[in-house]
């Protein structure tokens, strides 16, 4: 269900990353960046690595400069993957932290921005995340998905989504090969009633859009594409 590239190239964490701070939403503790008094909401919902990683939460302050209310819930309840666990290897690690159960915890998540004058939610997820973000699309939680690099989503996921989606796949991705995303693709154009977008990019590796080298400007120019892409997203649907 889940190979070495899910949890390749992990994230130092740093609990103080960011230019934004932590408080209680619905229940979790989340990274929240932007100003409080913006209509329009996204939650960034990590991968397996959780919502301490520098990576995300330097994401998140972008999309917070455009002129959102960024969330990203720490939907592991401080207990991200550690690969260093041996004890713990990602399938049993994934026994306590499905996707499904953190699709139901966003719920009072998004009731709780909502409740600050919020009129648009959108969410984008990595890896893990993504299942989560489809979830939500399913039942127009939300009105606006990016999935970046998906894990553990399902052509039945695709055809059931109600939200307009970009789905943003890598060259290099055993969990989401290119295959499946042109079939992604194909679900969803014939969907009228949904607007969606899939990119592929090429040579880079699943997990490229938050677990890049810093030092590397070939993958951070890869993200910093991803990035803008999802800005647009949101900027279309979001109003």
């Amino acid at each position: 269900m889940s190979g070495p590239q899910c949890c390749s190239n992990p994230p130092t964490l740093n609990p103080s990353a960011g230019a934004g701070h932590v408080e209680q939403l619905g229940g979790l503790s989340s990274y929240v960046s932007g100003s409080p008094d913006s209509k329009l909401a996204i939650l960034l919902i990590s991968d397996v690595f959780g919502y301490e990683s520098p990576n995300l939460r330097k994401l998140a302050d972008k999309v917070a400069a455009a002129g959102f209310y960024v969330v990203v819930p720490d939907f592991f309840h401080g207990d991200p993957y550690k690969p260093e666990n041996a004890d713990r290897p990602i399938p049993v690690w994934l026994k306590d932290h499905g996707p499904d159960k953190a699709a139901e915890e966003a719920k009072p998540v998004i009731e709780a921005v909502k409740s600050k004058g919020v009129s648009a939610v959108g969410a984008a997820g990595f890896c893990w995340g993504a299942k989560v973000v489809v979830e939500l699309a399913k039942f127009k939680h939300i009105q606006a998905a990016v999935l970046l690099h998906p894990s553990f989503v399902t052509l039945d996921d695709i055809k059931g989504v109600k939200a307009h989606i970009a789905v943003l796949g890598a060259e290099n991705d055993h969990l989401s090969p290119p295959a499946l995303l042109k079939q992604f693709e194909e679900v969803l154009t014939a969907k009228s009633e949904v607007d969606s977008y899939v990119k592929i990019f090429p040579k880079v590796s699943h997990g490229w859009t938050v677990r890049y080298n810093v030092e590397d400007k070939a993958a951070v120019k890869s993200a910093e594409e991803s990035h803008q892409n999802l800005l647009e997203w949101f900027a279309k649907y979001l109003k």
